[in-house]
């Protein structure tokens, strides 16, 4: 283990949900939302681009796994899928992981632009209407 791995808090699971050989789920310490999890590699690599393909395989599976798990307990409206790659990009904890937050009607007075909004004024842009 790296020395930076040694000091990792993702490098020792705890609080695990759901897991597989090449990574865990685990609930995120500061949620944005009841049921916010993430789905984490259990190498340590700072970004998502570092992973081996069996590895964002691995973690995908867990992503949907975890969906339909809380799907069924917490019956949210919608989700928001990010993964924060680089400082620039917001990254605090430099270990892969995926936010799988669950959005619920009414949790955000404009929720339109999703992810967009980590930007300022970037959600808001003309759009085809629906049909």
């Amino acid at each position: 283990m790296s020395a930076s791995a040694d000091s990792c808090i993702f490098c020792r699971p705890r609080g695990v949900v759901r897991e597989n050989r090449l990574a865990y789920a685990t609930r995120d310490s500061y949620p944005v939302s009841p049921g916010h999890t993430l789905v984490i590699s259990r190498r340590h690599c700072a970004g998502l681009f570092e992973l081996e393909p069996e590895e964002l395989q691995a973690c995908l599976e867990l992503l949907f796994e975890e969906q339909r798990a809380l799907a069924a307990e917490f019956k949210p409206d919608g989700y928001n899928v990010g993964v924060n790659v680089g400082r620039a990009a917001g990254q605090s904890i430099f270990h892969v992981h995926i936010h799988l937050i669950p959005r619920y009607a009414g949790d955000h007075p404009r929720p339109q632009g999703g992810v967009r909004n980590v930007l300022p004024r970037k959600a808001d842009y003309p759009r085809q209407p629906t049909p």
